[in-house]
């Protein structure tokens, strides 16, 4: 068999060695061997083949802000908002659709090739919206990107929000979004999650919702939207994310929610890097941390995945697309030691985020979209320690970044002349 491009010899994630066939935009053949006819042969001889990196949580309409107007001097998330207020009337199309490509073009350099972006429709022009949807159309031959419609203000705090709301879904916008604790009260945000679930119901669509994203431990519209998807018949369409307050909650409670969740085939989209940096700021010692119950989560059996959320904008200060970095900074927090934990958080930032946004053309099988990298590492927990350099991306069948492994030189007697970070244990 003749192939359009060949990835030889690399490691999957379940360690197996293999070739990878590709033909036009679909994996054509996966093989121990499938000899070396192709129009280009990539070698991935010790060096992990993976599906690409997923971002289930973004927010690509504020990304590369950073400092416009000015930057969040307090760090905190209320803040964030405040200064995204003032952000907003300033936003052009223009500028909006300019930060967003080059954030697309960071993420293709990180192997990263599917996000799900929340636009803000607060703002009546629905500005981000429309050159977001042209993002959208011109990253498809290489990304794959959902936008949800996110009323930032309140849908019922916002004279127009929940008018805009339904505008933009009328537009083309895929999911459905939320802020149910951002209402004025406790009721409006229950009222909220109700009706932003039928809304999506009636349309076939899927809901994601920022949902208690605050350290109140009080703060429990997750149970509502677990709820409202039981209902309306939305399992596995529906995604919590951040659920920070569940850090806070007491743990019989926990012990009642968290089955409704499973219950409800809710998911669950924890962004580690933005929780930890903005949860917990009213707090002296000890300090908590911003994080949900992951492992609670995943031993109940609920789909988690991590998001990044932010990158250079009103809420955070750093990031660089990288999925790795997050999972890295979740495994910490949620304290992932064990080695079967370890290496969920690879598939948290791949095939776990990926089913969250309903991606049924992703991963590393005959006859799916031939998306896929190489990373320098030599198993998906390797690569998590690494932060590992993406050797080669390919999107739709196509070579779409690529880097040298770099070494780092020693001078050093009696010592390498170089070094290699990688582990292969003796035996």
């Amino acid at each position: 068999m003749t192939f359009d491009l060949l990835i030889k010899g690399g490691t999957l994630p379940d360690g197996s060695v293999a070739d990878i066939g590709i033909t036009g935009e679909t994996i054509a053949a996966i093989a121990p061997s499938l000899g070396s006819d192709a129009g280009r042969v990539i070698d991935a001889t010790g060096n992990l083949v993976a599906p690409p990196f997923v971002d289930p949580h973004f927010h690509m309409d504020a990304t590369l802000s950073y400092g416009i107007p000015r930057i969040n001097a307090s760090g905190t998330l209320l803040e964030g908002i405040a200064l995204w207020g003032e952000l907003k009337p300033l936003l052009t199309h223009e500028a909006v659709k300019s930060r967003a490509l080059a954030y697309c073009d960071w993420a293709v350099s990180m192997g990263l090739l599917a996000i799900r972006t929340h636009v803000d429709v607060c703002d009546d022009r629905l500005l981000a919206v429309e050159a977001l949807l042209e993002v959208k159309r011109e990253i498809a031959p290489y990304i794959d990107l959902q936008l949800v419609a996110f009323p930032q203000d309140g849908l019922y705090r916002s004279p127009s929000a929940r008018r805009n709301t339904v505008r933009a879904l009328d537009m083309g916008v895929d999911v459905v979004g939320g802020i149910p604790h951002f209402e004025r009260t406790m009721a409006d945000g229950r009222r909220s999650v109700t009706d932003l679930c039928e809304i999506a119901a009636e349309r076939g669509l899927m809901v994601d919702m920022h949902c208690d994203e605050t350290d109140d431990p009080q703060s429990r519209h997750i149970e509502q939207l677990a709820y409202e998807t039981q209902r309306l018949g939305l399992q596995g369409r529906v995604a919590g994310s951040h659920l920070t307050s569940m850090h806070s909650m007491d743990n019989y409670y926990v012990s009642k929610l968290l089955p409704l969740i499973a219950e409800a085939e809710v998911s669950a989209i924890p962004n580690p890097l933005i929780n930890i940096m903005l949860q917990g700021r009213h707090d002296t010692f000890p300090k908590r941390r911003g994080m949900t119950r992951v492992k609670e989560m995943l031993a109940l059996g609920i789909r988690v995945g991590f998001g990044q959320d932010c990158v250079l904008d009103p809420w955070y200060s750093l990031g660089t697309a990288d999925m790795l970095d997050v999972a890295f900074m979740g495994l910490h927090v949620a304290q992932m030691s064990h080695p079967a934990e370890m290496r969920k958080c690879f598939d948290m930032v791949t095939v776990d985020s990926a089913a969250i946004m309903g991606l049924d053309h992703y991963g590393l099988a005959v006859g799916k979209r031939a998306s896929l990298m190489v990373l320098d590492a030599g198993n998906p927990t390797e690569a998590v320690r690494l932060r590992a350099e993406r050797l080669c991306v390919v999107a739709r069948g196509k070579v779409v970044a690529e880097r040298t492994r770099q070494k780092t030189r020693l001078a050093l007697a009696g010592r390498p002349s170089d070094v290699d970070r990688r582990h292969r244990p003796a035996g």
